[in-house]
């Protein structure tokens, strides 16, 4: 914090070296020195006149780093942010306010200052005492008053004073008047909690003023059932929450509850307390030395609290990867391959957060080859099997391997980039190393490099060694019963290891030991019907999968065509010859109006009483009469399906069955020839005959019908007791 026309000081400590030149920037910008602003000997800035123009909008303001570069490098500070100390009027003043002797008052004045405004209260010009416990002075410019009294009234007002100014607010009438009478009163929070954000080791004071009749007791407590503890907690008056030296574990939401003595009655109030933690550096990175060609890792990881965002800078600047450098893993590695003179620099890893920043540094050197080792030879590669390699080379000389402490072997697969690298490190002793764990029928790129306690030597000449090929793994496969007579296979492709160039399908009856079928497919192909199989037979399935080293293990699978039979039963229902109940159109509306008069007969037999057993005579009819030419009916049509009766079960034609029964048949039948009785049979009184029956007619009848004598005609089953049992219609959904 500067103030206007006051001089000011940055310091800028470093370490290192020499010679070290130290310079300045504001808002990334070099500074000038000169008349007004100069580097002291020992880095510091000085500024002899810190100003702001208001007709210019020129400051001096800003952010601030300074800058120390030796022959290694440059290193640049973290910023300082420097602002023009100010205190505004306020933004808001104190209210005035009736009140209740015995109740709560509360006075507020807020004004936004640069540092952080000092708020103090006056009472009628003269500064307020704080030895009275009712009253309660918050830092950010809240007064309360508890158990007002007639002494408490006058005129209040709060001066803000800072580096920059001091401010006095309007003055504000506290009245109190004298309580009405000692009635109930629900307690009322009359400022509560407000969300706050800080920073650890600060302070957070929490409000909560209640009132009421009688005085509500002010209680806290954490949303999330913790704790509060009692370390660094204070209660400020009759109700405000302090917490010194704040830890992230008090971050939360806090409940201000306001209880009625002796009642369950409350009101609650909520804030949350967020605090936040500034950067603070788990890993460093540190300073190497590495020959040209070489590689260097620099890892830097940070915490805070919100996360931090890591950035890098080469020599104080931003750096940007590009080429041989990478950034990976959110920015905590970076990477820098084939090493050349321009990489070595001084390295910065900054961690930023809303909370702070923090830095740390190291520093790349390109070391002589002279103090590293020689780079190895006669490096060797021989395939052991599928999945991997022997590697092999020759042993240094003495005066080479005194200075090694071991080997790095450095493997990836042809054609991948160098971020799929793979390491492996050996001891020094150890001129032989097997790599597993590889890919079958894959080509590798293979070179060594070895290290002593100041780097690695130059990489050893690359080989590329491939492994040995594998069989593929056994296909998985599923079969699909098509019909009695076919089947669909159709199969996966396996995974590693072998590399696949087709499957080959064989498939034989269980009754017969001998294979029946061979097919073979490419390796892009994964299905295939079998037909013109056995009916109904069980069939062995046998799939493997083959390459250039041989076949796969087998998979082998039992299907049964017995499976098709009752998959395509499932389809097109219950089959059977219906060539039997196929009848002319005729005899199917024949049926049908049997049908109809039978379910007619039903309900009239159901619904009206029996005639009287006198007239049971007359329901006799006699024999028709060969003069009776009216009634004389055409012959039934030469299908006889309409009077023949099959079983529900065993017919799914798309039309309905409908059997006929000869009683309430509305043609009836002539007299066959081949009719054993001697009398035809008397003419059923069917409802759909073209003229109405008398009351008396055998429609209305208790009995039932003569049975036909016709040939075609079923005997039908003795009456039953049921009405409903006498006449029924067989169709698709059962019987009605």
């Amino acid at each position: 914090i500067a103030v206007r026309d006051r001089p000011l000081m940055l310091d800028c400590q470093v370490e290192g070296e020499g010679p070290i030149t130290i310079t300045w920037r504001r808002n990334g910008v070099p500074i000038a020195t000169g008349t007004r602003a100069t580097v002291l000997i020992n880095g510091t800035l000085l500024i002899r006149n810190f100003s702001k123009r208001r007709e210019s909008n020129e400051t001096d303001a800003g952010e601030y780093e300074c800058a120390a570069q030796n022959r290694y490098g440059m290193l640049v500070s973290r910023k300082a942010r420097v602002q023009l100390a100010s205190l505004p009027k306020f933004l808001s003043h104190p209210e005035s306010m009736n009140v209740d002797v015995g109740g709560v008052a509360r006075l507020t004045c807020q004004v936004n200052g640069i540092p952080e405004a000092n708020i103090t209260w006056q009472k009628d010009r003269h500064s307020l005492s704080t030895d009275d416990h009712r009253y309660t002075l918050l830092p950010n410019g809240v007064l309360q008053i508890t158990g007002v009294q007639q002494t408490d009234g006058g005129l209040f007002r709060c001066i803000a004073s800072n580096i920059a100014n001091t401010r006095y607010s309007h003055e504000a009438q506290l009245t109190v008047t004298a309580a009405r009478s000692r009635i109930y009163k629900e307690p009322v929070i009359l400022s509560g909690p407000q969300n706050l954000t800080i920073n650890v080791h600060q302070t957070a004071i929490l409000e909560c003023v209640a009132t009421g009749n009688p005085r509500p007791i002010v209680s806290w407590s954490r949303l999330d059932g913790r704790s509060i503890g009692v370390e660094g907690i204070q209660v400020l008056g009759t109700g405000n929450l302090m917490i010194s030296d704040a830890t992230l574990q008090h971050s939360g939401v806090y409940v201000c509850s306001a209880n009625r003595p002796g009642s369950r009655s409350r009101r609650t109030a909520l804030g949350r307390l967020v605090v936040q933690a500034p950067p603070e550096f788990v890993q460093w990175p540190q300073s190497v030395s590495r020959p040209a060609g070489a590689s260097a890792v620099f890892s830097c990881t940070a915490s805070g609290v919100p996360d931090p965002h890591l950035i890098w800078l080469k020599n104080g600047k931003l750096l940007t990867p590009i080429g041989n450098v990478k950034l990976t893993n959110g920015n905590t590695t970076l990477a820098i391959t084939r090493i050349t003179p321009d990489d070595e620099a001084i390295y910065q890893c900054i961690a930023e957060n809303s909370a702070g920043t923090n830095q740390a540094s190291a520093r790349l050197a390109i070391s002589q080859g002279s103090e590293l080792p020689e780079a190895p030879t006669g490096l060797q590669a021989a395939p052991l099997s599928s999945s991997s390699l022997q590697l092999t080379w020759d042993q240094p000389a003495e005066h080479v391997s005194q200075q090694i402490i071991g080997y790095v072997l450095h493997i990836r697969k042809l054609g991948e980039p160098d971020s799929a690298e793979l390491q492996e490190a050996v001891s020094k002793t150890t001129f032989k190393h097997e790599f597993s764990n590889l890919e079958a029928a894959t080509t590798y790129s293979i070179y060594l490099k070895a290290y002593s306690a100041l780097g690695g030597s130059q990489q050893s000449d690359s080989i590329m060694a491939s492994t040995l090929g594998g069989v593929p793994s056994p296909p998985s496969f599923f079969t699909k019963v098509l019909n009695q007579t076919a089947m669909q296979v159709y199969w996966e492709l396996p995974s590693k290891p072998g590399k696949l160039e087709g499957f080959r399908l064989e498939y034989r009856s269980v009754s017969n030991p001998e294979v029946q079928g061979q097919e073979t497919f490419p390796a892009h192909i994964n299905t295939h019907t079998i037909s013109h199989l056995e009916p109904a037979a069980i069939y062995e399935i046998q799939l493997v999968a083959f390459n250039g080293n041989g076949d796969s293990p087998s998979n082998r699978r039992l299907v049964s065509l017995a499976d098709g039979e009752r998959a395509a039963a499932g389809r097109t229902g219950s089959s059977c010859n219906c060539d039997q109940s196929d009848g002319s159109t005729s005899a199917l509306l024949v049926g049908l109006h049997s049908g109809l008069a039978c379910i007619l007969c039903c309900l009239l037999l159901v619904l009206l009483p029996p005639p009287p057993s006198s007239s049971s005579s007359s329901s006799q009819l006699p024999p028709p009469s060969s003069s009776s030419s009216s009634s004389q009916l055409p012959p039934p049509s030469s299908s006889s399906s309409f009077s023949q009766t099959s079983p529900p079960s065993s017919c799914s034609s798309s039309q309905p069955s409908l059997p006929s029964l000869s009683s309430s048949s509305s043609q009836p039948p002539q007299p066959s020839s081949s009719s054993s009785s001697s009398q035809p049979p008397p003419p059923s009184s069917s409802s759909s005959s073209s003229q109405p029956s008398p009351p008396s007619s055998s429609s209305l009848s208790s009995q039932p019908p003569a049975p036909s004598s016709s040939s075609s005609s079923s005997q039908p089953p003795p009456p039953s007791s049921s009405s409903s049992d006498r006449c029924s219609l067989l169709t698709d959904s059962g019987t009605v």
